[in-house]
């Protein structure tokens, strides 16, 4: 969000996404490079076999532990990553911004959440990668990323970095936020929708969305201020 000084040029206001940009690039070059990794490997025959070799162990992992107590917990976090809630999130928290006027966090929030969608989307189409045997909660659609880990991560990432402003308090935040979608994605994987490269790849997209958007906007921001600075002295 910005504010107007006098001579009509504008300037960042005391609150911005992001006072430790570079610390967020290297953590958003961190979460492509670890979420990127298995959308290589899935693109090469020869890595794909050894990948799907530990897929396959974890999946039987899943059904040896199958434990009556633990799959309604996974069920429980199944719903909180399902459409049903993370849609009226979304929409409730974009309300709640522009409500209060907080036009470069609407635009924030609304940027992260059109582009992991739309990422999803694609991604799955683009590898239409079959979904694990055996699942015990209905599934649709192919497997390959995780869109509950995307969504999941996506959200409580970006919901960190609009409701706690910048700084050490907020990156700690951010990596609990991740914390919670990688177990949220585990219940995926528990409950054999998915395999866990699938969750993997899914919460590291999520996340390097969440904030890599945040350090994009905070750079072209940065940039239009110095540029009508600029202007102002001439």
């Amino acid at each position: 969000m910005t504010t107007t000084d006098s001579d009509g040029w504008r300037r960042l206001e005391s609150r911005p996404l992001l006072a430790d940009h570079p610390i967020a690039l290297r953590i958003t070059l961190a979460f492509w490079t670890l979420g990127g990794a298995p959308f290589i490997v899935l693109a090469a025959p020869v890595l794909e076999a050894f990948m799907q070799g530990v897929d396959d162990v974890v999946h039987q992992l899943a059904v040896d532990l199958e434990f009556s107590p633990a799959v309604r917990m996974a069920v429980g976090l199944d719903f909180l990553g399902s459409t049903w809630v993370t849609l009226p999130v979304m929409i409730l928290v974009g309300a709640y911004l522009a409500w209060s006027k907080r036009w470069e966090d609407v635009m924030y929030w609304g940027l992260s959440m059109l582009l992991s969608q739309a990422l999803i989307g694609t991604t799955k189409a683009a590898y239409e990668r079959s979904r694990p045997p055996l699942s015990l909660v209905e599934t649709t659609g192919f497997s390959f990323p995780s869109g509950h880990a995307v969504a999941g991560a996506a959200i409580v990432v970006a919901l960190v970095i609009v409701l706690v402003p910048a700084g050490p308090r907020r990156r700690n935040l951010e990596m609990l936020a991740a914390g919670f979608a990688v177990i949220m994605g585990l219940s995926r994987v528990y409950l054999r929708a998915h395999w866990l490269s699938d969750v993997v790849a899914g919460v590291a997209l999520g996340a390097a969305v969440a904030v890599g958007v945040a350090v994009a906007m905070h750079y072209v921001v940065l940039r239009e201020s110095d540029r009508s600075s600029g202007e102002r002295r001439r």
